[in-house]
């Protein structure tokens, strides 16, 4: 949210990238996940109760920068649980005299939630899985903002913006020194076949490491920013952030409410959640004689071989196993080409699409195993040697498919 949002006078099922335990023929113990959740909220607790305040603050005051129509209140009237693991934030026509916005008495009634002294994040896999509101003028946001706030210079990461007029796309964006407001770097998705994102709940996630931050949603990437997008302005997210979570009503940029928007309108929460450490930043893989999974040259290109090299802790060789059961390296998923199931299908980096093939499961006997194959992650002739190409195969127990994380 163009964190002009500063207001006047202030501020899981826990799902982490955790490494999953097969479900085949194939099953282990768990594996234990060099990852660490370090904030969670799933929203369990009574209908009608209020956040958890050891989380979560909640701002109250409306927002004359944007020149947004809602007062954000405190209390449950805006923001509460359902009593199914859910928080609802909830937008109201009403116009109590004692809300005073910029323009008068204030139309509508919300809430914005912010960790703000109570949470901080620096790096790692940063989601939410909400259900997003439907209507004209509608402004629903996660997002997060540098400490200590002095916008835009402390900077801004958009997680997830909608603009009612837009049912079928969100927009992720960086505002800084130099790009902010309406000049922020950033890039909308769009679902396919004119899906609404208000029909269903979806999974909005940014993966943040040092110089780099990379945009998902239900595990498909759709941007990757670095310092090198930035034309040569400041890059100023090597630092910490807190979350925020609001639904705004109006603005500059979506635009009033009309006749055709009903109310209430409501931003439904199930979690949210942080995860850091080796497997959220990007960890090395290793196998077979003690080298990694490795994309060959560094070139993030569709069809990019994956293959082993030396050890020599590159971006190359830095993945990130998600809960979603995909590994990432430089922005894409680790990719069976083609689909293929055979044994010696050649194993690629992709554009995260949520196929199968682009699907793993590291178990406690470490193999990498993709479901859709019942098949392993295999070195090709078991030859050790720099660049041997890295391919399915089916799982015999080797050394050349046997891998660590981290």
């Amino acid at each position: 949210m163009a964190a002009s949002r500063l207001l006047r006078g202030c501020l899981l099922a826990a799902l982490s990238s955790v490494l999953l335990v097969s479900g085949t023929a194939h099953a282990d113990p768990p594996a234990v996940s060099a990852a660490a959740v370090t904030f969670s909220d799933t929203f369990d607790g009574p209908a009608g109760a209020a956040v958890d305040s050891s989380k979560w603050q909640i701002e109250t005051g409306d927002n004359v920068n944007n020149h947004e129509r809602q007062y954000y209140t405190s209390g449950t009237r805006n923001a509460a649980l359902d009593g199914q693991g859910h928080l609802v934030i909830t937008a109201r026509k009403e116009n109590p005299a004692n809300y005073q916005c910029w323009y008068g008495t204030c139309q509508y009634t919300s809430a914005r939630l912010n960790t703000s002294g109570k949470f901080t994040a620096q790096y790692g896999h940063v989601e939410a899985r909400m259900k997003i509101p439907r209507g004209q003028g509608m402004w629903p946001a996660f997002w997060m903002l540098g400490t200590p706030v002095n916008w835009p210079d402390s900077g801004e990461i958009d997680i997830m913006e909608n603009v009612g007029f837009e049912p079928s796309t969100v927009h992720g964006t960086l505002h800084g020194p130099g790009y902010s407001g309406s000049g922020g770097i950033g890039a909308g998705y769009s679902l396919p076949n004119g899906q609404a994102f208000a029909d269903a709940f979806h999974t909005f996630a940014v993966d943040w490491a040092p110089d780099s931050i990379t945009w998902s949603v239900d595990g498909t990437v759709y941007q990757r920013r670095t310092p090198a997008d930035l034309g040569g302005r400041t890059w100023v997210f090597n630092k910490p952030f807190f979350l925020i979570l609001n639904l705004a009503v109006g603005g500059y940029w979506p635009g009033d409410p009309d006749a055709s928007t009903a109310f209430p309108q409501q931003l439904v929460v199930d979690h949210v959640s942080v995860t850091t450490g080796d497997t959220a930043t990007g960890a090395a893989i290793r196998g077979l004689a003690g080298k990694c999974v490795d994309v060959a040259g560094a070139n993030p290109a569709n069809g990019t071989a994956v293959q082993l090299y030396d050890c020599n802790g590159t971006a190359a060789q830095q993945w990130t196993v998600g809960s979603d059961g995909t590994v990432r390296a430089l922005g894409k998923c680790l990719d069976a080409a083609a689909g293929g199931t055979a044994d010696g299908t050649a194993v690629q980096l992709y554009d995260c699409n949520g196929s199968g093939a682009q699907r793993w499961t590291v178990t406690g006997a470490r193999d990498i195993v993709n479901p859709q194959a019942d098949k392993c992650l295999d070195v090709t002739g078991n030859n050790s040697a720099n660049g041997t190409r890295l391919q399915l195969w089916t799982c015999t127990g080797g050394a050349n498919q046997k891998w660590t994380v981290g």
